[in-house]
């Protein structure tokens, strides 16, 4: 591993190892998306939904464009869905419980 990947790879798992925030990436591969409705979505508060973007937007796995008074989230696609088809294909191939590690 290159020197200092395991601090990068801490710092990466860590920011999308949160629920909120895997909810929150899930939600948004459906389409961008503003606070609100994805407070609504996930059925939690506000202020929950806009503390756990500050993570995703700093490390870019979620963009953020303004419109007015507003900001629109979108998932960085790029990165994200990479991920997801890993994790699922890991999942799907290598864990016998279907992916529900302890």
């Amino acid at each position: 591993m290159k020197k200092g990947l395991s601090q990068t790879c801490h710092r990466f798992f860590s920011t999308v190892s949160n629920p909120t925030r895997l909810a929150t990436l899930e939600k948004l591969r459906e389409g961008p998306m503003n606070v609100s409705q994805l407070a609504e979505a996930l059925n939690q508060e506000q202020s929950m939904i806009s503390h756990n973007l500050r993570p995703l937007v700093r490390c870019r796995f979620v963009h953020v464009e303004r419109r007015g008074r507003e900001r629109i989230y979108r998932l960085n696609r790029e990165t994200v869905e990479a991920l997801f088809k890993i994790v699922e294909n890991h999942a799907e191939k290598y864990c016998p419980t279907g992916g529900r590690c302890p």
